[in-house]
């Protein structure tokens, strides 16, 4: 099958940078993402796929949890794509679409066009289900977070800062971030995605609170309780 020159070398440099991650994002989670993506425009019959395949593949390489700071990684992204033989709109497109994909916390860019809404939606259907839920501990442990500590309140409005270097476990992350993904989506494609998400969610909460670890108030609450019985559509 015929690879794009370009697209050859924008891989090998992302499974160069992500090789040994082990915080949720490695190779194999940039490769689901870029799956996701083309599948999103494909069934979707939009976009520029080149554009969204190496925005994909590079949608991490900036990213704060994996660099010392916003502009050490927003360097390092920019002069890999100023060595590839691209039109600066190409380069400048790329850019902007890596830019937009982060939550920070809540404060993350509005979208306006096509190839960054499936290449964020493709990001985040990783951040749900079962490859979410493994991915979240992954992280938490990576950083040093608690599993779970009760004494903690779930954080509902936050800067990016907040977010980034606030107090937090790993449970505490599924009611600040990945449970509020569902109404942050984009594409008509990820309904059909996302549908097994909330059957996985439930089902991990339940058992997890068996052992009485999620039974204090700054967790359980009416809302909560009735999105994790499935009374409410999560994903």
């Amino acid at each position: 099958m015929y690879k794009h020159p370009v697209l050859l070398q924008i891989e090998l440099f992302a499974r160069a940078f992500h090789s040994g991650d082990a915080s949720g994002h490695d190779w194999h989670h940039i490769r689901r993402v870029r799956g996701l993506a083309l599948y999103i425009a494909e069934k979707e019959e939009k976009g520029d796929r080149f554009i969204i395949e190496a925005s994909a593949l590079l949608h991490d390489i900036p990213d704060v949890k994996l660099n010392a700071d916003n502009q050490k990684g927003a360097k390092k992204l920019k002069a890999f794509l100023n060595s590839l033989p691209l039109a600066e709109y190409q380069k400048e497109q790329i850019q902007n679409i890596v830019a937009s994909i982060s939550f920070k916390g809540g404060n993350e860019t509005e979208l306006l066009h096509f190839e960054a809404m499936a290449v964020r939606d493709a990001d985040r259907l990783d951040a749900i289900g079962a490859i979410g839920i493994a991915r979240a501990f992954a992280y938490g442990g990576k950083k040093g977070q608690p599993l779970y500590d009760p004494e903690l309140p779930v954080r509902k409005q936050m800067t990016e800062e907040e977010y980034r270097n606030g107090k937090t476990s790993s449970i505490h992350h599924f009611y600040e971030k990945l449970l509020l993904l569902k109404d942050r989506l984009y594409t008509e494609r990820r309904k059909n995605l996302q549908k097994n998400a909330t059957t996985l969610w439930s089902s991990f909460y339940r058992n997890f609170s068996k052992n009485g670890m999620l039974n204090d108030e700054n967790i359980s609450s009416p809302g909560t309780d009735k999105i994790l019985r499935g009374k409410s559509a999560v994903w």
